[in-house]
């Protein structure tokens, strides 16, 4: 079996929303401190025995994650046409780093995203 190695780091925003047709109250603007979480994969390892530098995730989730915070998600493309669910938000993300970061080697696996310390939505493409 060849090796494979899960590197995870996690991030932070706060925005508001509200979720479109929803029948009951997160039909009405609320806000949320999302965590975000990152896992990248990588088959292989560098001369220094990275898979990934955890600098280089941090950095380019942290981005994406910026462009998200502290704004209304509703405004913001895709999510002006798109319900900004937590599971419509973790796959945006997850598109979005991965157009960052995938290579022969390395390849984002999962985005999870926390919309509270008790629920969240673990989006891949496996």
């Amino acid at each position: 079996m060849p090796a494979r190695y899960t590197l995870k780091v996690v991030t932070d925003f706060a925005a508001a929303h509200s979720l479109r047709n929803y029948p009951g109250d997160c039909s009405k603007l609320h806000g949320h401190n999302w965590k975000v979480e990152a896992e990248v994969t990588a088959s292989a390892l560098n001369e220094l025995g990275i898979g990934m530098d955890f600098k280089q995730i941090r950095t380019e989730t942290k981005a994406i994650c910026d462009s998200l915070d502290h704004s209304y998600l509703n405004e913001i493309s895709p999510f002006d046409e798109i319900n900004p669910t937590a599971e419509n938000i973790a796959a945006f993300i997850f598109t979005e780093l991965a157009k960052k970061l995938n290579s022969d080697t390395t390849q984002v696996s999962a985005i999870t995203v926390w919309e509270t310390e008790r629920a969240c939505v673990r989006y891949t493409e496996e």
